[in-house]
């Protein structure tokens, strides 16, 4: 692999570079993270529901709308993109997650700012 390419990403998956446009343009990126995580950094442009509050918080996704979900490592949002899938939303995971996402350059918003709404 020579420098400025990316690494191959699995079906059902994009990586922070494809996340960082998706996002530009307007694309839900749904942050799964804790409230602590969340404060500590997330993408300026984030929808914040925690993987935790996810089934009582459900009906604040369209199930109309693709989505891409991200948490610290792509472990965490790879559960809840299966998850969303099955009930059949449309969404994709962001391998790596945030720290792909800063490794990548994606800004990153500090403090309790709140997190976007539906």
């Amino acid at each position: 692999m020579t420098a400025g390419e990316t690494a191959p990403v699995a079906s059902g998956a994009v990586s922070a570079a494809e996340a960082m446009a998706f996002a530009a343009n307007g694309g839900l990126l749904l942050d799964v993270r804790e409230d602590h995580e969340w404060d500590a950094g997330h993408a300026p442009e984030a929808r914040h529901i925690p993987m935790s509050q996810l089934g009582d918080r459900i009906g604040e996704l369209s199930a109309d709308e693709s989505m891409l979900v991200i948490c610290h490592s792509g472990a965490r949002s790879q559960q809840v993109t299966t998850a969303l899938n099955d009930a059949g939303y449309s969404a994709l995971n962001v391998v790596g997650g945030m720290v792909a996402w800063q490794l990548a350059g994606g800004a990153v918003t500090e403090s309790g700012s709140q997190p976007s709404q539906a």
